[in-house]
């Protein structure tokens, strides 16, 4: 498949797409982006400062105890020029485990452990949101909502998302493009819940994954067997609520 990818005008139409639909749908309202460093939140920070101004988009930051990077997301903020603030999620996120694990008896799975993290996060966003007239984004590329890396209800949530439909590859073209700092672009993408790096997780390269996902081409049997398997395992977060309608 020859597919070409063209960087400075995809982000010219996103710029507008953002500018639009704050000037349409989201009327007189402030743009809220968790910022965690990553060339992700990064970027949709700094599309949505080149569309609206930055005066109208507001940072927040939300470690779990300690966050060893949080200096690239006060780096971001710095570089944008945008108001900012810090709230450390460890506490809340400490006594929710500790009210299902001591007091209900209820045996914590590690999976649930990883998950509650980017649930609070979420939660606090759209806390701040309503506290600062703002629309909190959802920072996922489409890499990650390919193979189901994002947490459901999580950092996978938000009223708008830019980068849905763009894969890593483009999406490091696109903050290229909006002039980031090389380090808030190419930093090593790391989830901040489990210590290790998203491809470490996935167990492939997001260069391979993108390959596949936009030309179908693969030369690991093995490696498109997995994506696959995790593709349709995870596409229910990707789908609207299953909801029953009532018949006529």
């Amino acid at each position: 498949m020859d597919y070409k990818f063209n960087p400075k005008e995809t982000k010219d139409k996103l710029v507008k797409w953002i500018k639009d639909l704050f000037e349409n749908d989201f009327k007189d309202k402030n743009c809220c982006v968790a910022l965690s460093g990553g060339k992700d939140s990064s970027i949709v920070a700094a599309l949505c400062v080149e569309a609206l101004g930055k005066e109208k988009v507001k940072g927040i930051m939300l470690p779990y105890h300690k966050q060893e990077d949080i200096d690239f997301s006060i780096l971001c903020a710095s570089h944008l020029g945008i108001d900012h603030v810090i709230v450390n999620i460890g506490e809340t996120v400490d006594s929710i485990v500790h009210e299902m694990n001591t007091k209900r008896e209820i045996t914590v799975t590690e999976q649930a452990l990883t998950n509650v993290p980017a649930r609070v996060r979420m939660t606090e966003l759209y806390f701040y949101a309503q506290c600062v007239n703002g629309i909190p984004s959802c920072n996922c590329n489409l890499s990650e909502d390919w193979v189901g890396y994002a947490t459901f209800g999580g950092d996978g949530f938000g009223s708008f998302a830019p980068l849905s439909n763009l894969t890593v590859t483009e999406v490091l073209q696109i903050g290229e493009e909006l002039g980031l700092p090389k380090e808030l672009i190419y930093k090593t993408p790391i989830d901040g819940l489990c210590g290790k790096t998203d491809e470490e997780n996935l167990g492939f390269s997001y260069a391979v994954l993108d390959k596949y996902i936009r030309t179908g081409e693969i030369e690991d049997d093995d490696l498109k067997q997995k994506i696959d398997e995790m593709h349709e395992k995870n596409l229910f977060k990707l789908l609207p609520m299953p909801s029953f309608e009532l018949g006529d």
